[in-house]
């Protein structure tokens, strides 16, 4: 070991795999209308089994990660928001959601070549306040292009507490599922197969109980994974949950990170403290969590990496894991009725969903987080970029500080870097650093 390094350490032997899969994702919504397929836009919390009763080649593209993977590409993405600024959309709007419109409205700007591929249809979810807004704006430029829209906003659930969803919330998601069954019938000419819905249920269940088990395994001391590289693994259940080639490479990731568990092989190998971050990061200055290492930190992930397509329940320990799946619990599912109503009560029962209604339910997650995985500090994002996860975030640090976790605060957006200040904010963490008793050792 180099000095001041306290655990081995060494590259995660799936990352290729993981990369391949994001990039075969883009390459077949791209590619897909030359080999006879289709092509849909929406969320990534839009229901998106669903569309798999179309058939295997329906691919989709998911509004939020395509507009992280353009905010990486500070060039790219500045084009396209300068591009909806000119159309006189407002500044102060979700970052993705310009910079989404702005691709559309901008030749040349799709990442992996070529002009924004039109979507046949498009098929969104409503929870956040931009999520229908975002494409009916898209339809305005695109007015041949149909749409329908699901409301999400049923009640909040929370595992293991005392709020709990009622049936007929679940019920009111379910049956505008159906409905919305039919309008891609009538919309595509194809004719829905139950069979195929009710396989990507099941799928979308294992694959977001199975990314919940991998954050889990970050409760390890040394952490076997760190947030900068989880954002690249997250992903892959944002881009299609409900799609079956994505279960494969999600196991083998599981079973990477579970070996680094049992060796101690750790993602940041100076490790001496523990923190979460929250909400998106700013995509442009993922340097952030680098500078992070360089005091032996190590960002284990957050409530929005663990949450946004992680679904949890409290175990019989009395800890958090990856939901039991429905089979699991003796629940059959062989009707597209029970298909939608099981993939309506296990999207609803997503942590990020919570907040929407109350800044407490995210504070009791992030303190839970902050016993279960043995943190020593909290970084809050002020993302003006994101009003919907940002919500209550003031309220959330009062929250936390009461709870006994230290917290610093910085300000950003996630995809327009316009709005960040790298070095005020490296000057907050040496701060913040400071207090915790943390030097730098390179």
């Amino acid at each position: 070991m180099s000095k001041g390094q306290l655990y081995p350490t060494e590259p995660l032997k799936t990352w290729g795999l993981a990369k391949q899969a994001r990039e075969d994702f883009y390459l077949d919504y791209r590619d897909c209308h030359a080999k006879g397929g289709i092509r849909w836009a929406g969320g990534a919390w839009a229901l998106d089994a669903l569309t798999y009763g179309l058939g295997d080649d329906v691919f989709s593209i998911t509004s939020e990660p395509y507009g992280a993977s353009c905010a990486f590409n500070k060039d790219i993405a500045m084009k396209c928001m300068m591009t909806t600024e000119k159309y006189g959309y407002a500044r102060d709007l979700c970052a993705y959601m310009r910079i989404y419109w702005g691709s559309v409205l901008t030749k040349g700007t799709y990442p992996w070549g070529g002009d924004y591929p039109i979507p046949d249809f498009i098929y969104q979810d409503h929870i956040c306040c931009s999520h229908a807004k975002w494409y009916q704006v898209i339809v305005d430029h695109e007015p041949q292009i149909p749409m329908t829209c699901i409301d999400v906003a049923a009640g909040p659930f929370m595992p293991g507490t005392d709020v709990k969803i009622k049936p007929h919330a679940v019920k009111y998601v379910a049956d505008q599922m159906l409905e919305a069954a039919e309008w891609l019938e009538k919309t595509t000419g194809r004719k829905f197969d139950d069979e195929k819905f009710i396989e990507a249920v099941k799928t979308e269940c294992v694959n977001t109980s199975l990314w919940a088990d991998i954050c889990a395994l970050n409760k390890a001391v040394p952490a076997p994974i760190d947030e900068k590289t989880m954002y690249s693994l997250y992903v892959l259940n944002t881009l299609c949950k409900a799609n079956k080639r994505i279960t494969p490479v999600l196991k083998e990731v599981y079973e990477d990170v579970k070996d680094r568990v049992a060796r101690g092989i750790a993602a940041v190998p100076n490790e001496k403290a523990r923190i979460m971050s929250d909400t998106q990061p700013p995509w442009g200055f993922l340097k952030v969590f680098r500078y992070l290492e360089r005091y032996g930190v190590v960002s284990i992930g957050s409530l929005y990496t663990f949450g946004l397509m992680g679904i949890w329940e409290v175990k019989e320990d009395g800890t958090w894991g990856g939901r039991t799946l429905p089979w699991e619990k003796g629940v059959e599912i062989k009707t597209r009725e029970q298909a939608a109503y099981v993939n309506a009560d296990w999207n609803l029962s997503k942590p990020e969903f919570q907040h929407f209604y109350h800044p407490k339910y995210k504070t009791r997650m992030m303190s839970r987080i902050a016993k279960e995985w043995k943190l020593d500090g909290v970084m809050l994002h002020y993302n003006r970029g994101c009003e919907g996860l940002s919500l209550g975030i003031a309220e959330n640090r009062l929250g936390l500080l009461k709870a006994g976790v230290p917290v610093m605060t910085f300000e950003g957006n996630m995809g327009d870097e316009r709005e960040f200040d790298e070095v005020a904010t490296m000057a907050r963490i040496d701060a913040f650093m400071e207090t915790l008793g943390l030097k730098k050792d390179y």
